[in-house]
């Protein structure tokens, strides 16, 4: 090979390189973020002596979950009760959702409570949203409470 080949087949080379520079960029700026938090809570406030509670419509606190949607990766936090069965609910709930498990990460917080992550992918043609997730998630807790 001639010089002249060698430096043609590196310009086509940067030109292809830097077209999937270009296609990779319009893909990221064009990422889907949704995220959805439901959560009940009790605010008691004092004021010098005296005390009230705001209650929430549901005087259950937990569980609190919140799903970020992001292409097909799903991120679940989740706060609920310490209960027998709880993370065992959740997962085959997620798997009636046809969603993988990548990541689940389960620590004690407090004598009463867990504190769940749990990082999930959804196949292409699925069209869940976190809402939907979320309201699915909150529904199945509530029934094993």
């Amino acid at each position: 090979m001639d010089k002249n080949s060698v430096l043609g087949d590196a310009i086509k080379y940067l030109k292809h390189l830097q077209e999937r520079v270009h296609t990779i960029e319009e893909q990221s700026t064009k990422q889907n973020l949704e995220s959805v938090v439901v959560k009940r809570s009790r605010l008691q406030m004092e004021d010098e002596g005296s005390s009230y509670e705001i209650n929430s419509s549901c005087e259950q606190h937990l569980p609190e979950i919140e799903a970020r949607v992001c292409n097909n990766h799903i991120h679940l936090s989740i706060h609920s009760k310490k209960r027998n069965g709880v993370l065992s609910k959740i997962l085959s709930e997620v798997e009636k959702l046809n969603l993988i498990v990548i990541y689940t990460n389960v620590t004690p917080f407090g004598n009463f409570s867990f504190d769940i992550k749990i990082i999930t992918e959804m196949e292409e043609q699925s069209s869940l949203t976190a809402k939907e997730i979320v309201k699915i998630l909150d529904s199945a807790l509530h029934r094993t409470a």
